[in-house]
């Protein structure tokens, strides 16, 4: 089909034998550390990848009916056929480059060695017992476990038999051991990256405080250790003495992405500690250095703004509707208060006045988007959309009007989850080592699905003619890129330069727009969203406060296309901040928008036949978020 179009096309796949030859006939492609590839003397190349998925040894996902193993995943992202859980033949019609596997450290592997063990073996523990029948019996049963398993978490009442680390020593163990080594085996540098990762779980009451692990590291180091699990401790402070434990004994290198900020109730982004004491610089210096980049946008919602948070940014309410109202369990309602700490934006705006009055920001972080599938399948296509969970994977055809609430009170529908998203990464080269370090200096994007290119850099010295041929090389020549830092105490303005480029295979762009956020004279942070450039500018002219009309609709939802009529295949352009005051912190980022176009739901209801609710939405505008640039004044 033509660009633009509806692609159902993109499942192709094969059989479980033909997966199985192929598993026995081909190896993962080496496990060489990167040193024998060129890297460019500056990131010349986008690579896109997923930093959060899980497979069967995750206990949610088993629980859920995930049958899909570490290398299915690691295949599936390499472009690889396979078929999954539930007998859909799945392809990414591209393939990613790089991939971190996340399996939850708590009780790892529990339920799937809990289904296969032998029922005798489970006489004397009555709760396992219950279990082992409860998921034998039906699908619906493994869901009630896998309920009880989420609301046991929350609530820290789990057996000693699930969550002790001790106990479970051994096989997690084997367990982690068997993923560095297959991570290693499929790492195949300049080609694809495979990442040893985890996922560290603290849910406070319900309130999420998860983590992504991520090592720059292979097996020889991460062998050394297992996973930290959040039945160890809930408060993230432990994580980090952990991992910095982790890079004292082993000389490796470790990162933690906070996600699910959006259902935080207010906690992740607090402007106390975990335990409500203040903040202080020892504390800020250790997270900034740990968590240098946050997951903003995935399948459990949007965490980069607010409407209640930006009441004039028109664009502020994507991948609210759902998660707003409670936390991930929704056993605690949110106000609007607790959603300050909830959303991006307001984290660095928080940021930038811990930096006022302690001296360091514990929110300097990137941005980037990833799925947090648990079905082994990082898609991210609104027409290849494979859901949260393997009970809702495009088999299901009432998943989208379904409530999907992960075992948790609530009222989530199917059609809230979004098919989000992906990290675009800035690199000198598809390593472990180049891609790592691009996410510790914040080189790094996220975007809802579509893999549009984005650049952004900042400086006191661009032109207008830097916004052309040159702009990579300006940019790096003369300023720094999405991540950087500027300061400066001459009252010169900070200029930026910005290039979109679309994906080819999505829609047209509608819009950049560069988000500023800044300590007012009096204190106070404010922010404002700037539109800088825009398709068909000749006819879409701003008014006296900077708005924009709206690009167009060209859905047709008969159908589930659009047209590329409307919009810009790509936007540059050269910004200069019109307010700038020397004297105040800001941080500067862009968000690039595309023309509308279907959701996923429009897609199912198309396929299976059936009439949407008007409540469902239909059409979005479908963005990428850079890392952003700050300003600090000297002195």
């Amino acid at each position: 089909m033509d660009r633009g179009k509806s692609q159902m096309g993109r499942l192709i796949g094969t059989s479980l034998l033909a997966l199985a030859l192929a598993a026995c006939s081909q190896d993962g492609g080496g496990s060489g550390d990167g040193s024998d590839v060129a890297n460019t003397e500056y990131p010349e190349k986008v690579y896109w990848g997923d930093t959060h998925l899980h497979t069967d040894i995750s206990i949610d996902a088993f629980g859920f009916g995930n049958r899909l193993g570490a290398e299915e995943a690691v295949r599936f992202a390499r472009g690889e056929k396979v078929t999954s859980t539930k007998g859909v033949e799945a392809q990414l019609k591209r393939p990613l480059d790089f991939l971190v596997i996340s399996d939850h450290a708590a009780a790892m592997g529990a339920t799937k060695e809990l289904f296969n063990a032998p029922r005798i073996a489970l006489m004397g523990d009555e709760f396992l017992l219950r279990w082992y029948d409860m998921m034998h019996e039906s699908e619906e049963g493994s869901l009630r476990v896998t309920a009880e398993l989420i609301e046991g978490a929350a609530k820290g009442t789990l057996p000693e038999s699930i969550t002790d680390p001790e106990r479970q020593r051994e096989r997690i163990e084997g367990i982690w051991t068997d993923h560095g080594a297959l991570m290693d085996r499929y790492n195949d540098p300049g080609k694809f990256t495979a990442f040893v990762g985890f996922e560290y779980t603290p849910m406070v009451n319900g309130d999420n405080l998860h983590r992504v692990v991520m090592f720059r590291d292979g097996a020889d180091k991460t062998d050394t250790i297992i996973p930290f699990p959040s039945t160890a401790s809930l408060n993230p402070e432990d994580l980090w003495n952990w991992m910095a434990k982790y890079e004292k004994d082993t000389g490796g290198q470790v990162l933690a992405m906070p996600h699910n900020s959006n259902v935080s109730n207010g906690r992740m982004f607090a402007m106390s500690k975990f335990d409500g004491s203040p903040i202080d610089k020892a504390y800020i210096e250790t997270r900034a250095k740990y968590e240098p980049v946050v997951e903003v946008t995935q399948i459990k919602g949007d965490s980069e703004a607010h409407p209640f948070l930006s009441p004039n940014d028109e664009f502020a309410s994507f991948g609210v509707a759902g998660w707003d109202k409670c936390n991930l369990s929704c056993n605690g309602q949110m106000s609007n208060e607790s959603q300050a700490g909830n959303y991006a934006r307001e984290a660095l705006k928080r940021g930038l006045e811990l930096e006022r009055k302690l001296g360091a920001n514990p929110y300097k972080f990137g941005m980037i988007g990833s799925t947090d599938s648990h079905t082994s399948l990082a898609t991210s296509d609104e027409d290849n959309f494979f859901g949260k969970h393997s009970a809702v994977e495009p088999a299901n055809k009432e998943r989208a009007l379904q409530p999907q609430n992960l075992g948790t009170r609530g009222d989530r529908m199917g059609w809230h989850y979004l098919a989000s998203g992906y990290a675009g990464v800035w690199a000198t080269s598809n390593t472990r080592e180049a891609i790592f370090d691009a996410f510790k200096r914040r080189e790094v994007y996220a975007t809802t699905g579509p893999r549009m290119s984005v650049r952004f850099f900042g400086s006191f010295d661009f032109t207008e003619e830097d916004a052309g041929d040159g702009l990579v090389a300006a940019g790096y020549e003369k300023g720094v890129p999405m991540g950087g830092d500027l300061s400066g105490d001459s009252g010169a303005t900070p200029t930026f330069l910005i290039s979109a480029l679309m994906d080819p295979e999505s829609a047209n762009l509608d819009r950049v727009q560069i988000v500023k956020g800044w300590i007012d004279s009096s204190g106070e942070t404010q922010e404002k969203v700037y539109n800088v450039a825009w398709s068909d500018p000749d006819q879409r002219k701003a008014d006296a406060s900077g708005k924009i009309p709206a690009v167009g609709n060209t859905v047709d939802l008969a159908k589930g296309s659009w047209e590329n009529s409307i919009g810009a295949a790509e936007l540059v352009t050269f910004w200069q901040d019109p307010a700038f005051d020397a004297a105040q912190n800001a941080f500067y980022y862009v968000r690039v928008l595309e023309i509308p176009t279907p959701t996923w739901p429009v897609y199912d209801a198309l396929r299976f036949g059936f009439t949407l609710p008007d409540d469902v939405i239909k059409i979005q505008q479908e963005r990428a978020y850079s890392s952003p640039i700050w300003y600090t004044p000297k002195g």
